[in-house]
């Protein structure tokens, strides 16, 4: 059994191995959770939930992005918001809802984020980073977390100076890291030396995410750092198979068979999640290519460029779950040798 498979304990949460969902801004729901949980996920992170949100008591921020599937656990809510105060009492709502624990995003680069002082915005500022942090411990009861990256741009370090403020004062379980800077989002290569920098300095667990987009590259990045976890982001969208991969309970590619039906799961779950069909067709249309791409993987001759974009556009005209359900039914499967 590698180091990846092994259990381990987070804040006195007990995570069954080393492969944890990365939260994903406008993606991770419940039901993408729970995909990532049955294929293996040791814990998963909600999406980005708003602490203004559901302190004012928005609607849609308390039914859609705080409901959790009894089944997906133990869970992380992620919650981003810059006013200590109104960390106290979201908290307090992610507790009643049945979160394990409580992830704070310091690392965010969306200006619309950053200009209310969250997200990265915070990495300038590292007393008010730690009150936000001990304010949703507190308003929770809950183990927190803080997910952030190195800076705002290359060459800063003040998400480090943070993150060592953070475990220093004791009010943080872990700190999950992104080694690139705001600026560069998701492009460019990750700093994984100075992750293992960070990994090294802190006396709490530390989980890598960034650029682990194969099993390959998860498991040298976790043997470069000495992380105590990492987390799959992009690399697990439409690709479950990836957790199962990476723990090495899965060998090649799924089937064409095995793509279409997990596909058409998340179709039905979108289903339960949205009030309405529409809505729910709508919100698919940014999962589709996703799916498209492991044809393309498992058969490029048949699935060529020209025929993904061709399913794709069938697929972003849908306008009911009905709909999508009929053209992803109506994909022809290369025949098995």
């Amino acid at each position: 059994m590698s180091v990846l498979n092994e259990s381990w304990s987070l804040g006195g949460v007990e995570v069954e191995n080393r492969v944890l969902l990365a939260p994903l801004a406008g993606i991770g729901n419940w039901f993408v959770r729970l995909q990532a949980k049955r294929y293996g996920a040791g814990l998963t992170v909600s999406e980005m939930v708003s602490s203004h949100g559901l302190a004012y008591g928005d609607k849609r921020t308390r039914n859609e992005f705080l409901r959790l599937h009894p089944d997906e656990g133990p869970t992380s809510v992620q919650l981003f918001g810059a006013d200590p105060a109104i960390m106290r009492e979201a908290a307090a709502m992610v507790a009643e809802a049945g979160a394990d624990l409580i992830d704070l995003n310091m690392g965010c680069p969306v200006k619309k984020v950053c200009r209310t002082g969250a997200g990265s915005a915070l990495l300038k500022d590292p007393q008010l980073a730690v009150d936000v942090a001990r304010a949703a411990a507190e308003g929770s009861g809950l183990p927190v977390t803080v997910k952030l990256r190195p800076g705002i741009t290359p060459g800063e370090r003040t998400g480090v100076v943070v993150a060592e403020r953070l475990a220093a004062e004791g009010v943080v379980a872990g700190i999950a890291f992104h080694p690139r800077h705001a600026s560069q989002q998701h492009k460019g290569l990750p700093d994984y030396e100075l992750a293992r920098e960070v990994v090294e300095s802190l006396d709490v667990p530390v989980m890598i995410s960034g650029g682990l987009l194969s099993e390959e590259k998860a498991r040298r990045v976790m043997e470069i750092t000495g992380a105590e976890a990492i987390l799959l982001a992009r690399g697990a969208l439409g690709n479950p198979w990836l957790f199962e991969r990476v723990l090495g309970e899965r060998e090649g590619l799924p089937t064409g068979e095995e793509v279409v039906t997990e596909w058409l799961w998340v179709i039905d779950q979108s289903s339960d999640h949205f009030e309405s069909d529409e809505r729910a067709a709508r919100y698919l249309r940014k999962f589709h290519p996703w799916y498209l791409d492991r044809f393309k993987e498992i058969d490029p001759e048949t699935f060529t460029r020209a025929r993904l974009n061709e399913i794709n556009q069938d697929l972003q005209k849908t306008d009911s779950l009905d709909a999508a359900r009929a053209v992803v039914g109506a994909i022809k499967l290369p025949q098995a040798a």
